[in-house]
């Protein structure tokens, strides 16, 4: 399936990629990209939930509510607060997907960002200043994410 994009200068969260303290270089947020609502709202009802819209709301037969799916819960957030840039050595010894996989960071159903897995390793922390419930997905393997509000995450397989 392919999807269409918007400009990353239009997306609202840009923000997030200019901060100061850990900004994208203007080469790499080339591979930054927004979906528009529309593509992100097919993308977000084939792998994520076609019965809600955003991770609070998850019904009874989404994947992402399903314990079985789930098989380690840790923390971000400190990692996150520190100034070594690593992800949290657990989500990298379980996502064993090559550097230019292509992975999506579902904030919502009207909202999700493309980009590689390289790209997101070196810039997480940007990336997690949209914390309420984000998943980060690939659709061409099953291991997940799931980031909570509260500094946590889950690593799983998809259903």
């Amino acid at each position: 399936m392919s999807y269409s994009y918007i400009p990353l200068a239009e997306y609202r969260r840009q923000w997030i990629f200019n901060h100061h303290e850990m900004p994208v270089s203007e080469k790499e947020k080339t591979d930054i990209l927004p979906l528009t609502s529309k593509s992100a709202m097919a993308l977000w009802n084939r792998w994520i939930s076609s019965k809600s819209s955003c991770a609070e709301d998850f019904a009874k037969g989404d994947w992402a509510l399903r314990s079985s799916t789930w098989h380690h819960t840790d923390t971000w957030q400190s990692q996150w607060e520190s100034d070594d840039p690593a992800l949290p050595l657990p989500i990298t010894e379980f996502m064993t997907w090559d550097d230019t996989t292509r992975v999506y960071f579902c904030i919502e159903k009207y909202e999700i960002l493309e980009t590689n897995w390289a790209l997101f390793k070196r810039y997480w922390k940007c990336f997690l200043f949209c914390d309420d419930g984000p998943l980060l997905i690939s659709t061409q393997h099953r291991q997940a994410i799931w980031f909570a509000q509260d500094g946590s995450y889950r690593l799983g397989l998809r259903g």
